[in-house]
C-alpha cells in the first residue's frame, strides 16, 4: 500500500478479537503515541494523540468480538502505516483514500488486498489496478445458466460488491445519472438474493 501523510478510511468492515485490540496499543505505544482507551458495556475507544489532533478509534462489541465503526482521516504516516497493518492483519475491508496535491487515489481493499485502484485528478479518473476475478467467466456463464441457489448466490453477492464499487465511484464523480442506474441494479439484485435465500 503507497504511504501518504493524509489519508482516508471509509466503510471499515474489521473483526477483532481482544488480543489483537491490545497487539495494536502495544503497537501504538511502541512507536510513541500518546494514547489512552475506555470500555463500555457496548464500545472500546482508543484515543490517539496525533500531533494536535486527537484520533479517536471506536471498536463496537459483536458477541465477545468487536468490529471497528466510522471513518477516520489520519494525517500522521505512521498512524496510517499501524492503519493499514491492521486491515491487513484483520483481512478487513476498506476504501482508502489518498489525497495528494489536488490528486486522489482511492483504493478498495477486500479481505486485506487490494482489489482495485482509481486515480482522480480533477474531473478525469483512471483505474490504475483492477484484480480480475477469481471466477472465470466460464463458471459465471455456468451459474447463470443454472437455476440452482447455491451457485448463482455466490456469484451474485461478488457481482453486488462489484456494483458497490462503482456506485462509490459515481457518487465521488457526482455522476447522479450512473448513480441512479447503479441503484437501480442494486435494487435488482438484492430481490434476486432475497429470493435465492428463501
Amino acid at each position: 500500500m503507497n504511504k501518504s501523510h493524509e489519508v482516508e478510511y471509509c466503510n471499515l468492515e474489521l473483526r477483532f478479537d481482544r488480543r489483537q485490540i491490545r497487539f495494536f496499543i502495544k503497537a501504538l505505544i511502541q512507536e510513541g503515541f500518546s494514547l489512552y482507551w475506555n470500555e463500555s458495556d457496548q464500545h472500546f475507544i482508543i484515543s490517539i494523540r496525533s500531533g494536535r489532533k486527537l484520533v479517536k478509534l471506536k471498536f463496537q462489541r459483536v458477541g465477545d468480538k468487536y468490529k471497528i465503526v466510522g471513518n477516520y482521516s489520519i494525517k500522521d504516516e505512521k498512524l496510517a502505516e499501524l492503519m493499514e497493518k491492521m486491515i491487513g492483519d484483520t483481512r478487513g475491508h476498506a476504501i482508502v483514500k489518498r489525497f495528494r496535491d489536488r490528486q486522489i487515489l482511492i483504493e478498495n481493499i477486500m479481505f486485506g488486498e487490494i482489489i482495485r485502484s482509481v486515480e482522480i485528478s480533477g474531473v478525469e479518473h483512471k483505474v490504475l489496478f483492477q484484480r480480475e476475478p477469481m471466477i472465470t467467466t466460464e463458471q459465471i456463464i455456468q451459474a447463470f445458466k443454472s437455476r440452482r441457489a447455491e451457485e448463482r448466490a455466490p456469484v451474485l453477492k461478488l457481482e453486488m460488491d462489484y456494483e458497490l464499487s462503482t456506485l462509490y465511484e459515481a457518487m465521488m464523480l457526482g455522476d447522479t445519472e450512473a448513480v441512479e442506474k447503479s441503484k437501480s441494479r442494486l435494487e435488482e439484485m438484492r430481490r434476486e438474493l432475497i429470493m435465492l435465500e428463501c
